[in-house]
């Protein structure tokens, strides 16, 4: 399979992390015959240095125009410390959600086996774990309207949601929900809000065309407790954006390092792939960073085309370089670390 791939390192770690993620792939082309076109892009902070835009039109013709996108991550401290800069580099990732229609954020939250003791949840708690958030992406109260009234001191923003946005998302999850433990909870706030009273009506309407789908409804509330007590007990989980925000960061944690969960965000033409962690700035530059959700980010890319065997080698060998301590300082716990680069060159050695 030929595959044109736009490839979006952005900012701090992002260009380290991504050029492990390249090297295993194209380790995974090699071995399967495969011819993958690496197309790169600016985005971010990167990007506003460049051009001024942290998405520019150049960088989303490159996204529109490929097979899937793979993606580093975006943030400088130098705009995050100004809060009157007009121009940020997050304000290019929402605007790549709604330009090429990615409207599903998909968070899987797994446990490795040879990690298990590293979660800071007692193994007893999160020993098969093996859940999904299906995160809404391109509405509610991040692209709402907002703004400041009485000279500035009243700050207002709204959350909106339409039924056809909310049914889009719903169907990604009820469809995943058929082909895992066909378990699906819709996460709301039902009883205060009203948004969430038509996320609840639109699932339960929706539950008839997917009879072997068994639904539960909970609150956010709720949820964000049992997560860290009972994660084992959730499957497939939808919610809306900034809901789905909060709990899929609360749910990294499972793992025992953000760095090593990946995620897609699904659009209806194109998909992006990518590690859940931040540009991480402190680290760029020192080949120190953890590339695994980067490179875990690429399998779910290969998931993404139908090519499961090749998603399955690059998991099979982040478990192996686990299991044998080929990792960097963030999981070496005192004994020997690697450097990023070392690891990725392990892992696309050993696929």
């Amino acid at each position: 399979m030929k595959l044109n791939i736009a490839l979006l390192a952005g900012d701090g770690i992002g260009p380290e992390v991504i050029d492990q993620a390249v090297k295993v792939c194209d380790a995974v082309a090699k071995k399967f015959n495969h011819d993958l076109n690496w197309r790169p892009a600016l985005t971010g902070a990167s990007a506003i240095d460049a051009v001024g835009d942290p998405y520019p039109d150049e960088t989303h013709n490159i996204c529109a125009t490929s097979d899937a996108v793979l993606f580093g991550a975006i943030g400088h401290p130098k705009y995050d410390n100004d809060p009157s800069a007009k121009v940020r580099p997050e304000q290019g990732l929402l605007r790549m959600r709604q330009k090429l229609g990615l409207f599903a954020n998909v968070r899987p939250t797994f446990t490795f086996p040879s990690l298990i003791d590293k979660s800071p949840l007692k193994r007893e708690r999160i020993e098969g774990t093996d859940l999904v958030f299906l995160r809404e992406l391109t509405g509610g109260i991040y692209f709402g309207k907002r703004g400041r009234k009485d000279n500035g001191d009243t700050a207002y923003d709204t959350c909106t949601y339409t039924r056809k946005e909310i049914q889009r998302l719903a169907k990604k999850g009820f469809e995943m929900a058929e082909k895992r433990s066909k378990r699906l909870c819709c996460v709301d706030k039902a009883n205060v809000l009203e948004s969430s009273r038509l996320w609840r009506e639109t699932v339960q309407a929706m539950e008839k065309d997917y009879p072997e789908v068994k639904v539960s409804y909970e609150f956010v509330d709720a949820v964000a407790m049992r997560l860290v007590q009972w994660p084992s007990e959730y499957d497939v989980l939808i919610t809306e954006n900034l809901f789905g925000d909060i709990l899929t960061d609360e749910a990294s944690v499972i793992s025992g390092s953000m760095g090593l969960m990946p995620s897609a965000s699904i659009g209806e033409n194109i998909s992006l792939y990518e590690p859940i962690h931040g540009s991480y700035p402190q680290a760029a530059g020192k080949d120190i960073a953890n590339p695994l959700a980067t490179v875990l980010s690429a399998a779910m890319l290969f998931d993404g085309f139908n090519l499961s065997e090749e998603a399955e080698a690059i998991r099979k060998v982040v478990n192996e370089s686990l299991s044998e301590g080929i990792v960097t300082e963030d999981l070496a716990e005192g004994g020997k670390s690697y450097k990023t680069s070392e690891v990725g060159d392990w892992l696309a050695s050993h696929i």
